[in-house]
């Protein structure tokens, strides 16, 4: 079969770029991009903060990464509606790393990070972290809900986190039991908390629909920040510098000579590895979002790695892409990266000349906040979409990650997750090999498979199913597929999904087993 060259990347108008089931009006480019940065903005301002508390940093630490994710990685980005800022799924690594070694280490971390990733992106490595098992990353994301909701149920109490995940979860029923009928900070602050995250709630069952842009979690905030000022509870508040230059603090060269600890290293490229696979498994789901320009994976990782570089040598906390803030962005008509950019800008200008505002607020109420967002990372339904459509070893997987995060810390649950996932091999030892072909039939895009698909040859299958011409008929010859792993399938499912949604027809012959379901799937 005669091999086709890849199609060179056809950059749609931004103008056509549609989002399925969004209804975007008709009004011009920039009008949409500024609505969403606004948008953006109000949701981006309490998360950036609050993470950066369940860090174990202050609070300006957070805000710094959203500015440098908003003027940097934005307009780098590989993934155009993607907007980057410091993430949920590192507040728990970043919080031990700071414990064990101290704050003045972390700049150092970050730096080798962000070259890391850099790195990665040169190599052109992105398209390896996609073959990352969905059970994994959703486990390990799962795990790292439980930890923060475990974490941050003891700042609702205007107390600190314990050490351990599991040391804060022995600790919770105490907690809720030292509550007293005497009003006490403790009371004070638990009362802002739960009015915060009522309010983030209600807000987000019962809004109105001209109203549907407005962010819970900004609303909760204003909620818990309104009950403590309006009844004047002393409970313990956010604290930032006048200045956010003074915020700014590059590492010594004493901090990088820490960098000759082993430990630090191994440290510099879990946080460049989990970073990175949250950062495009976040840009794979804003994908899913709209029909616009793809994501360039490898430009992603790249863009991602000079805003970690940035965020070490201004001493902030690290970024990666981050979905509640992206699907935030799509969903607000966004149509370029300018709308990631003007956020960045939006929160520069914001805590520059208002920051007295932001010590209003009660550390109760972000760490509520957090409750919230670490419960939602807790997927039980992609538990049980993985045993419906892949049986119980994809449960398995996600159960093992998620249980080694909250024991022992995220770096080994990951591991411990990636080794179960080799057990798909063990059916297809015989064949591992998959062979993909290319060729052109008459107006239709042919592409035969021959051999088993598993998350080891996912980069080859993946780069080949994304450089297919948009609008080109696609017929996918399945007839010597012998098996397929749940992380191909899912892949995909996806892939499937997203062509078929833009209209671009597909169709697949000799599909056994999975990929015979997948097919079916999609009509």
């Amino acid at each position: 079969m005669a091999s086709v060259a890849p199609a060179p990347d056809a950059a749609a108008p931004s103008a056509v770029i549609t989002r399925p089931g969004v209804s975007i009006p008709s009004i011009p480019l920039l009008g949409r991009d500024l609505t969403a940065s606004i948008v953006v903005f109000l949701v981006a301002m309490p998360l950036c903060m609050g993470i950066a508390i369940a860090s174990g940093v202050p609070a300006e630490k957070g805000l710094i990464t959203g500015i440098i994710g908003g003027l940097v990685v934005g307009a780098l980005a590989g993934s155009p509606l993607q907007v980057s800022g410091p993430a949920a799924g590192l507040a728990v690594i970043v919080y031990e790393l700071v414990r064990d070694q101290g704050l003045s280490a972390l700049g150092p971390i970050l730096v080798v990070a962000g070259a890391v990733q850099v790195a990665a992106g040169v190599f052109r490595l992105g398209g390896w972290f996609k073959a990352i098992s969905p059970a994994v990353v959703h486990g390990m994301l799962a795990g790292i809900g439980v930890l923060i909701v475990v974490g941050q149920f003891h700042v609702l109490f205007d107390h600190r986190p314990l050490p351990s995940g599991l040391q804060n979860l022995a600790a919770m029923p105490g907690r809720v039991l030292g509550l007293s009928s005497d009003l006490k900070v403790t009371e004070f602050a638990f009362a802002i908390g739960l009015s915060t995250i009522v309010a983030m709630i209600a807000w987000e069952k019962l809004r109105p629909a001209a109203l549907r842009l407005m962010p819970g979690a900004l609303v909760g905030v204003l909620a818990g920040t309104a009950v403590s000022l309006i009844f004047g509870l002393e409970v313990a508040r956010v604290q930032v510098p006048d200045s956010i230059v003074a915020a700014v603090a590059p590492p010594t060269g004493t901090a990088f000579a820490r960098l000759l600890d082993p430990s630090v290293i191994a440290a510099a490229v879990a946080i460049a590895f989990i970073a990175s696979a949250e950062t495009l498994l976040s840009a794979a789901a804003v994908d899913k979002m709209h029909n616009g320009v793809r994501t360039d994976y490898n430009k992603e990782l790249r863009a991602q790695g000079v805003g970690n570089l940035l965020c070490g040598f201004a001493g902030a906390l690290p970024m990666t892409g981050v979905i509640v803030r992206s699907s935030a962005n799509v969903q607000a008509g966004a149509a370029t990266r300018l709308s990631a950019i003007l956020h960045g800008v939006w929160i520069l200008g914001f805590v520059a000349a208002l920051p007295f505002v932001l010590t209003l607020i009660p550390m109760a109420a972000l760490g509520a906040i957090l409750v919230v967002t670490g419960f939602r990372l807790v997927s039980v339904k992609h538990a049980t979409h993985l045993f419906r459509d892949y049986g119980a070893l994809p449960v398995l997987i996600w159960a093992a990650t998620l249980i080694m995060v909250v024991s022992t810390d995220l770096l080994t649950g990951v591991l411990v997750g990636i080794g179960l996932t080799m057990l798909e091999l063990i059916p297809n030892l015989h064949r591992l090999r998959l062979r993909v072909y290319e060729g052109k039939e008459e107006d239709t895009h042919a592409i035969t498979l021959d051999g088993t698909a598993t998350f080891v040859t996912l980069p080859k299958l993946s780069e080949t199913l994304d450089r297919v011409p948009a609008g080109t008929p696609v017929r996918i010859d399945a007839t010597k597929l012998d098996a397929v792993d749940h992380t191909s399938a899912e892949m995909l499912r996806d892939w499937l999904s997203r062509r078929r949604a833009a209209g671009h027809p597909v169709t697949i012959t000799g599909a056994r087993g999975r990929i015979a379901t997948l097919d079916g799937d999609q009509h």
